[in-house]
């Protein structure tokens, strides 16, 4: 178990997730963002453009690394080579954070194109902290979990996910990534408060923050039904829940997401400004 106080944190800015086309963008106005947030599994080569890239980017910048798929909630063992070609990225890279998902992708040898939710209950608590304590065992350094964007909820479940992602900190010292707009989107589809989501939060464990767009489609029943695509500005209602929360924490890193149909730098740009601009207006919790 490692302690949470051993967290470094990033700037208390707004970040955006890398993608190579903005590199130019980037480099022309490296003051327009606070840090880069790249998802691990696309840096696990050894050579090439884009580790070099990624090499230049680092001497410039403070990274989080935001893996994929380690598959953290899998009712099996955790890939041991993928978790070693994830060491080998963190220890020449050296990110300021590492997170992941509170979600499995994996059953057997069979990988699943998505981040599907768990059960919240006592046996899948103890899979996943033993698997958190596996990963921060290995990798040497506390990583943070995120918030899962969820469509449906399982009947058996005996617990909120607040309690049960809090839980899971307590017990492995891991920290917490609290994706915003999963907290939006899980609500509307399920039909709970947002807001209740986050008063329940363990908000003093939270590192990092994410932000991004999600599709609106309907259900069976013609009901809201939100897909997390992270493919459109951020929407109003989650720009609102995230001045919501960061008066409750003071400002915090906060990630812009945004990694289908993917607009040219300056849409994202703005994306990022926005969140600075809410940042720099909170004030510090007493």
């Amino acid at each position: 178990m490692l302690d949470n106080a051993s967290q470094t944190t990033l700037p208390k800015r707004a970040g955006v997730g890398y993608k190579p086309q903005h590199l130019d963008g980037i480099l022309q106005a490296p003051d327009a963002i606070g840090w880069l947030e790249i998802h691990a599994e696309n840096y696990m080569g050894d050579g090439g453009r884009p580790i070099a890239q990624l090499r230049h980017l680092a001497g410039i910048f403070p990274i989080s690394c935001h893996g994929v798929g380690l598959s953290i909630g899998t009712a099996g063992p955790l890939d041991t080579d993928h978790l070693s070609r994830l060491k080998h990225l963190l220890d020449w890279l050296k990110p300021t954070l590492f997170s992941e998902h509170l979600a499995w992708s994996t059953h057997d040898s069979h990988f699943l194109n998505d981040l599907l939710p768990v059960p919240y209950v006592q046996r899948t608590l103890d899979q996943v902290v033993a698997h958190v304590d596996q990963v921060q065992d290995v990798l040497g350094r506390q990583m943070l979990l995120e918030n899962p964007s969820t469509y449906v909820a399982f009947a058996e479940s005996d617990r909120s996910e607040t309690d049960f992602l809090h839980e899971i900190a307590k017990r492995t010292g891991c920290g917490l990534l609290l994706d915003v707009n999963n907290v939006f989107v899980s609500g509307t589809n399920q039909g709970y408060s947002p807001q209740s989501y986050i008063d329940e939060f363990p908000l003093e464990l939270v590192g990092e923050i994410h932000l991004g767009g999600h599709e609106v489609d309907a259900d069976d029943h013609n009901a809201p039904l939100l897909i997390d695509s992270h493919s459109r500005p951020v929407v109003d209602p989650v720009w609102q829940l995230f001045e919501y929360t960061v008066a409750k924490t003071g400002p915090l890193p906060t990630l812009i997401e945004w990694d289908n149909d993917i607009p040219d730098w300056p849409v994202l740009a703005n994306e990022a400004a926005l969140a600075d601009t809410i940042l720099a207006q909170v004030k510090v919790p007493a």
